[in-house]
């Protein structure tokens, strides 16, 4: 039987000069991704990339040649955020098609990474020694890591910010940019104010599943509340093409999902820390459920759990608590007892 990494890229028609290409990814939990082809003269706009693994740029080719276009017929890359899955391979698209690159300049996080993988490891191994990680499963996760390719080809520079105010034409329309950081610094959204078309990336899915790229800014949960409050005031949105899965029509919905789902998850940090302060890592079960919490999903996990207990922190919830070298938090107000 054939795994993932055995796929190749599926093109399909969503609307006339609209395609998707749907993408294979390594990863159990996230199996595809979406690029975005829209029609542009006798080429096309790409929006996102794929993830540039051994037969990366193989299964893109695959995708777009069942759309009728080579990497040639890029006229412009444009990314919606800097993360493996949707950057990865900008490198060898615009070595085939000469095209520019549009991204957002805050992308630091995926140049450090691509340059530098080794210490990006590093990094990671001591926010979760930090963390209250024990330090069999940090020899284990750096271990297992250790030389794993990022995903990204090679890092590539933007040939233009993509900011607010920025447009990218399209024979389907100008698509007007708009920041959103918090899932990835990086993020932005696309919008097509006459047909209404919303090219969200990973701000918005089809799923609910909230991840917050922890670390580069002081508060990427209350970034990504705010660039929720920016698109939903977006005044025409009738089909929203995401990053992972189908497309969806319920904009507005999926909206308020993603606010429920922040204040369901900052409830859980709330009881959490009542009483004893509490490191990241021994907040996990309260916030992923105990039996979600395994090797596969810790990673995930203590980028959220960090990401809640800063926030927090900053609201003037919490506080810091440190115990030696590991960092713990408490409710302002209490503290240890005896």
């Amino acid at each position: 039987m054939g795994t993932k990494q055995d796929e190749l890229g599926r093109g399909e028609k969503i609307l006339p000069g609209v395609w998707r290409l749907r993408l294979p990814l390594p990863w159990p939990g996230v199996p595809h991704c979406n690029c975005w082809a829209l029609a542009s003269g006798d080429g096309i706009v790409l929006f996102d990339t794929g993830y540039a693994s051994e037969d990366g740029t193989k299964r893109l080719e695959y995708a777009m040649a069942q759309i009728g276009f080579r990497l040639e017929d890029v006229k412009l890359l444009v990314c919606t955020h800097a993360h493996s899955d949707h950057y990865g391979l900008a490198g060898p698209i615009v070595d085939a098609a000469g095209c520019e690159l549009w991204m957002h300049p805050a992308w630091d996080h995926a140049r450090r990474m691509t340059e530098d993988p080794d210490g990006a490891l590093h990094r990671r191994v001591e926010v979760a020694r930090q963390s209250g990680v024990p330090q069999a499963a940090l020899e284990r996760y750096e271990e297992d890591r250790k030389g794993s390719p990022s995903g990204i080809a090679r890092a590539v520079e933007p040939d233009r910010d993509l900011v607010a105010g920025v447009e990218v034409e399209t024979d389907r329309g100008v698509w007007n940019v708009y920041e959103t950081p918090g899932h990835a610094p990086s993020h932005v959204c696309l919008h097509e104010p006459d047909s209404g078309l919303l090219i969200s990336g990973d701000h918005l899915l089809g799923r609910i599943s909230l991840f917050f790229d922890y670390g580069h800014t002081p508060d990427p949960v209350g970034e990504f509340v705010t660039s929720l409050d920016e698109v939903d005031a977006l005044e025409h949105t009738t089909l929203c093409l995401s990053g992972h899965g189908r497309p969806f029509r319920d904009v507005k919905a999926k909206i308020q999902g993603n606010r429920d789902e922040v204040e369901k998850h900052l409830g859980r940090v709330r009881e959490a820390v009542s009483g004893e302060p509490i490191s990241a890592f021994e907040l996990l079960p309260t916030l992923m459920g105990a039996e979600n919490v395994n090797e596969a999903t810790a990673a995930w996990g203590m980028q959220m759990a960090l990401g809640y207990l800063g926030h927090l922190t900053l609201k003037g919830e919490l506080e810091r608590a440190d115990e030696g070298d590991v960092h713990r938090w408490r409710r302002i107000g209490v503290h240890a007892s005896g």
